[in-house]
């Protein structure tokens, strides 16, 4: 039977909010849970569309939520805890997807999309982050004789709204001249957003994704410092970017953990030991360099994009 109503946790993110039009635009009805409806406002406009404000972490409301619903797709995830122990991660990547499992079970749900990470290991990765991930994503796929799960694992994800590119954009604006960079070697396969959406939303009703976890990444790798050299690039800047070796970085994330709003810290630093890469990228892949400069670039760097991109149509 098709999939046609669909409750989305995590959907007022940057990566919800392209599967929720993309289901939108495909006729879907979509429940989205917030916290707060303004996070919503620009989803609450779709069509098909309703917001509600619950917390997702209360089995109850989760229950009530997603009642009535044929596919579930749990999108939540966090890349830094307010703490210090690990209880943030456990609680989103590992607390919520059994809780996800029994509101699906509750409701006889048929069909879990959960989102995962590239090197998610429960045992074997180097960070909290990626080993309650793992734990989350084996979790759901015991269930998979009971339950139709995929997960998806992508390397970074790039788009107009991302925290990649954007923030390295805003704290080299902020830098004169040169810019230390923690871990300038950790290699990425950067994976555009709306390529992310798609193979959630078509792995909704295709049988052949039941039960798989799919890596997803872009057509080309790079070091942390070619990302990051290529942003001050196209934003206009001339940064030199200097790679800090690897005690230093440690240092730095060391400090920056109790930086105000944490934008690096250890875990992060661990989870940047191992290479966020594929040995195949998604099938049918954007390149970052045909993205990126639309929304970093300068005006007159996105007119030579537009004429390099009519010269190529000819």
């Amino acid at each position: 039977m098709s999939t046609q109503k669909i409750c989305v946790l995590g959907g007022s993110g940057f990566v919800g909010s392209h599967i929720i039009n993309m289901l939108s635009n495909a006729d879907k009805t979509v429940v989205v849970a917030s916290r707060r409806q303004a996070h919503c406002a620009h989803l609450s406009v779709l069509p098909n569309v309703t917001v509600i404000v619950a917390d997702i972490y209360n089995q109850n409301k989760l229950d009530a939520l997603s009642k009535g619903c044929d596919a579930m797709i749990n999108l939540v995830g966090i890349l830094n805890e307010h703490g210090h122990n690990g209880d943030g991660f456990r609680q989103a990547h590992i607390e919520l997807p059994r809780k996800v499992l029994t509101a699906c079970h509750n409701n006889n749900i048929p069909r879990l999309l959960h989102m995962s990470a590239l090197n998610a290991d429960a045992s074997n990765s180097p960070s909290r982050y990626l080993r309650t991930k793992g734990e989350g994503e084996n979790h759901v796929h015991a269930f998979a004789g009971k339950l139709k799960v995929s997960s998806f694992r992508p390397s970074v994800i790039f788009g107009r709204e991302d925290l990649f590119f954007n923030r390295f954009a805003s704290l080299l604006k902020t830098t004169p001249w040169f810019f230390p960079l923690a871990c300038p070697n950790s290699r990425f396969a950067p994976v555009y957003v709306n390529d992310v959406a798609r193979c959630f939303v078509n792995a909704l009703n295709d049988k052949s994704s039941y039960g798989q976890r799919y890596n997803l990444c872009g057509p080309k790798e790079y070091t942390l410092k070619q990302l990051v050299q290529y942003t001050s690039e196209v934003s206009g800047l001339k940064h030199k970017i200097i790679g800090l070796p690897h005690f230093i970085s440690k240092i730095q994330a060391g400090l920056l953990e109790w930086w105000p709003g944490k934008p690096f810290s250890i875990d992060n630093f661990r989870s940047l030991q191992v290479d966020s890469t594929c040995q195949h990228g998604t099938p049918q892949s954007t390149s970052l360099e045909s993205v990126v400069p639309y929304y970093l670039g300068s005006q007159q760097l996105r007119s030579k994009q537009d004429q390099y991109r009519q010269q190529a149509s000819r």
